[in-house]
């Protein structure tokens, strides 16, 4: 099968509803992965405003980063990345000072993008640049002190230098991240503008890399079809030449593919999927923990009603935890309800807040708010988490009812819920999110200070703020550990989002599909999968 006929069997699935369909010929099988999921991309630029998680599974296939983290296996014989060891990928080798404030990086000789043109510093300078020079982006390489283009120096054609003003545990990290993929700039060029000079409209819809896989076509909502990059030189070819990857939003019919054998992976599957298809066996299931993700309650604290703390720790207290847990996740999850309330249980963090449900506390608080007969509201998530957000918002009208808090369930189209969170035009509503490194004050950096997107609760409360900046460069244990335990304090008690659960990934996949690699954005990593 040619990339032609692929597009045509993607545009054939797009007509037919996305209806299972068996592949014809066994060595064209053996060479090509059919994958499901939910929802698509809404964009092929890591550092787009509002972009989905399926843009990471679009971008991260298709570009290079300098550096990538390196890889384990887990107990299951599974793979899992290894977030203390990062190893070159386009970087072939790198260097830090013994001050940490010199990172040099040298490029692989024979890398190329697509088009065959070869990756030069000043293609990875311009794509640093780019990153420094946008919202997101620097928002995300602040944290490893990265916030100014004249960081990033060219030494020679392959030869780049990072300094940062002092040595920042996050900074390699970030290189290995999702933001930084180096594109050909020469090409991203041509189509920038005096308004668009980083080229972000037709990067959004196009994709100027040079990764292990080419994008060969994109319908938005139905399917995208790649291709083996067969001179990439950045680690070992994929498994697969060719990649169909459909949208089917309907999770009966992804699980019915999969288990026909016409589809090769489905992915995100609903947890009562996961349960029974494990216990059934035709396929196999592949459930990995993610501790780093977790779901939620958003609650915007610059809007009233929620701009009350006793507000939101009313609704703290009305929620049907275990209800919730039961309906949305099957209990395939960690919960981060009850445990220790008001006060840090250790350093870890996310960990449970200490809000059971009581609804006479809830009740009591709200009244205290100057709320006693309660308010309305709207309820907001995103269609493409339907399969666990429509039951978990259910519960909360009907809890919320209880307490006098007159609920309306808004669902938002997928892929545009990112859009309104960035501009903080929801007032309350169901999202989930991930932190890619494992420190808690990286965790409170990214979500809960600051005014980005991923501060959901859009929280500003100037004794934590000091505290994140304290805490970013703090050397001694002890008093890192005081600093940390008085933010979980904080975010116990001031409750600016409600944190849910870590719920864990279910990925189902034919038993001939080998080389799964469970990675911190939760997303398909194409290049290690194979046929056995």
């Amino acid at each position: 099968m040619n990339r032609r006929d692929l597009g045509k069997l993607a545009a054939a699935a797009g007509l037919m509803g996305l209806a299972p369909m068996r592949w014809a010929h066994a060595q064209t099988r053996a060479e090509s992965l059919r994958v499901l999921s939910e929802a698509g991309p809404n964009s092929f630029d890591p550092i787009g405003v509002g972009v989905n998680r399926s843009a990471i599974q679009a971008h991260w296939n298709t570009y290079d980063r300098l550096l990538s983290f390196g890889t384990q296996t887990r107990p299951d014989g599974t793979l899992t990345f290894d977030y203390y060891k990062i190893e070159g990928e386009l970087a072939e080798r790198y260097e830090v000072t013994d001050d940490g404030k010199t990172i040099t990086l040298h490029l692989r000789p024979d890398a190329t993008f697509h088009d065959g043109s070869p990756v030069t510093a000043e293609d990875v300078k311009w794509s640093l640049d780019r990153v420094v020079n946008t919202p997101v982006g620097k928002s995300q390489f602040s944290t490893g002190s990265m916030t100014s283009a004249d960081q990033f120096t060219v030494v020679d054609a392959r030869t780049i230098r990072i300094t940062v003003p002092r040595a920042d545990r996050f900074t390699l990290p970030n290189l290995a991240g999702t933001y930084p993929v180096i594109f050909n700039s020469k090409l991203a060029k041509e189509h920038a503008t005096a308004a668009d000079p980083w080229a972000a409209e037709w990067l959004k819809t196009n994709v100027a890399g040079g990764g292990p896989f080419k994008l060969d076509t994109h319908t938005p909502g139905q399917s995208l079809t790649l291709s083996r990059f067969d001179a990439w030189k950045n680690g070992a070819l994929p498994g697969f030449r060719r990649v169909l990857w459909q949208m089917v939003p309907n999770a009966q019919t992804r699980r019915t593919s999969l288990e026909r054998g016409d589809a090769d992976i489905a992915q995100d599957l609903p947890p009562q999927d996961a349960v029974s298809m494990a216990q059934e066996g035709k396929v196999k299931v592949v459930g990995v923990p993610m501790s780093g993700a977790f779901q939620f309650i958003g609650m915007n604290n610059t809007k009233a009603p929620f701009d009350n703390v006793k507000v939101r720790q009313a609704i703290a207290y009305a929620l049907p935890y275990q209800q919730m847990f039961d309906a949305a996740l099957f209990k395939r999850g960690q919960p981060l309800f009850g445990g220790k309330p008001n006060e840090a249980d250790g350093t870890q963090f996310p960990q449970p807040l200490g809000y059971d449900t009581d609804l006479g506390k809830a009740k009591a608080l709200l009244t205290e708010a100057g709320f006693p007969v309660g308010f309305e509201t709207t309820f907001s998530f995103e269609l493409s988490l339907a399969t666990v957000a429509e039951p978990v918002s259910l519960l909360v009208q009907e809890s919320l009812a209880k307490i006098g808090i007159r609920v309306t369930i808004n669902k938002v189209p997928g892929g545009q819920l990112g859009t309104l969170l960035q501009n903080k035009e929801v007032p309350f509503f169901f999202e989930g999110s991930a932190a890619y490194f494992a420190d808690p004050d990286y965790f409170f950096r990214i979500f809960y200070n600051g005014p980005t997107r991923w501060n959901f609760g859009s929280y500003a409360n100037p004794e934590f703020q000091a505290l994140v900046e304290k805490t970013r460069f703090e050397s001694d244990r002890a008093a890192y550990e005081a600093d940390v335990t008085r933010m979980i304090n904080l975010a116990k008690q001031e409750v600016p989002i409600i944190l849910l659960w870590q719920p864990a990934l279910d990925t189902g996949m034919q038993k001939s599909v080998e080389g799964y690699k469970y990675l911190f954005h939760r997303m398909l990593e194409l290049r290690s999968l194979k046929r056995a």
